[in-house]
């Protein structure tokens, strides 16, 4: 519960199993049907069809597959040439290929476009020298989907060039970051002096901007419905009656009743918001402000849930060891620190803010701040 799709790595035992289930969403036109036709989609794609399976997936709390598959299918499906389209697309439906996205760096996390990971030309590969970092799946990751700095004499959008990288070459070191929650989802990504063949640049060099921003566009178009935070407020009306205030349970108080609904309420607009954007999608007629938007509300409440999840088990809400004094064995607790990095990942809310006031509303820019 409470988890943004794509967030967890499989385990490595579990990786044949995974691989198996997600080709098997593929080969039954379930996943990938908005492809064109002649790489495996469908005809009659409607995205409705990708809401009600997204939601069947969520209720029955079966996985999709993870990954930078939509990203880098949309950028090859766009951009890249008929030999890398029949060299990766088939193998991603097959998931055969995990794929991972290294576009985040150190200094260049919100403004992408300043990102330093270099490569230059050196016969018929490319060097990369530089460091990714906040690679989601990297250290189970066959290919990447990488972003590199080709010219810098250029301005900073017009010098980044597209690559698929292979994930085994000479001269890339993944290191997993360890999270809050302990588990190890994120990794940097180190390349020294790594040798790319100039046939895995995607599109002409100097268009990694352009390529990156209609794969980004393709992914949002395709993304996963989020895990409805009205039944994370049922299970709160559940924890309310089992936490005591005063010797009576906490659900018999009228403040906690109030806050309970009003959590409700911001689940059903959470929800209808995101179902809205849906049709509007589906019509042809979606607003650059949609998913922003969305994923602000939804991230937020998450946020406030969980948060008040903690607080009504008193001083059970700060343990985290899962022993009988725990609540449902910690998941609370762990859903609170997941919880905080939804608001960060994917586009920071601040980041979504200045989207939806820029792009959406198209209000000035601060002089001030630029």
């Amino acid at each position: 519960m409470n988890r943004l799709p794509g967030t967890r790595s499989p385990k490595p035992a579990d990786l044949p199993e995974y691989r198996q289930w997600c080709a098997s969403l593929f080969s039954a036109g379930f996943v990938g049907a908005d492809w064109p036709e002649e790489w495996g989609g469908r005809a009659d794609h409607n995205a409705l069809q990708d809401f009600v399976l997204d939601t069947e997936l969520a209720q029955a709390k079966t996985p999709r597959p993870i990954g930078a598959y939509n990203l880098i299918s949309g950028a090859l499906l766009a951009s890249g040439t008929q030999e890398q389209k029949e060299k990766f697309l088939p193998r991603i439906r097959q998931f055969d290929d995990l794929w991972c996205q290294l576009f985040s760096e150190p200094d260049a996390g919100s403004d992408l476009a300043s990102l330093r990971t270099k490569a230059r030309r050196e016969g018929d590969d490319w060097v990369v020298t530089g460091q990714k970092v906040w690679t989601t799946h990297a250290h189970i990751a066959d290919f990447g989907f990488l972003l590199a700095r080709t010219d810098p004499a250029v301005r900073k959008h017009a010098g980044i060039t597209a690559f698929v990288v292979d994930m085994r070459t000479p001269g890339i070191t993944v290191r997993p970051l360890r999270e809050i929650t302990g588990s190890s989802d994120f990794n940097e990504v180190f390349f020294d002096e790594v040798r790319i063949p100039h046939a895995n640049m995607i599109g002409a060099a100097g268009e990694g901007w352009a390529i990156a921003r209609s794969a980004l566009a393709h992914e949002r178009s395709q993304s996963q419905r989020e895990d409805s935070i009205a039944d994370a407020v049922r299970q709160l009306v559940q924890i309310a009656a089992d936490s005591p205030r005063d010797g009576r349970p906490a659900s018999e108080y009228s403040d906690v009743r109030h806050r309970i609904g009003s959590f409700f309420a911001r689940a059903q607009v959470s929800d209808l918001l995101g179902f809205k954007g849906l049709l509007k999608s589906a019509d042809g007629v979606a607003d650059v402000g949609d998913s922003p938007v969305s994923k602000v509300v939804f991230t937020e409440a998450n946020l406030d849930i969980a948060t008040y999840a903690l607080e009504l088990q008193g001083n059970r809400g700060v343990l985290d060891s899962p022993d009988e004094e725990v609540l449902d064995g910690g998941r609370w607790q762990e859903a609170y620190l997941y919880a905080r990095g939804f608001t960060i990942s994917a586009g920071s809310n601040e980041i979504m803010r200045n989207l939806i006031a820029e792009r959406a509303l198209r209000l000035p820019r601060d002089p001030a701040t630029g």
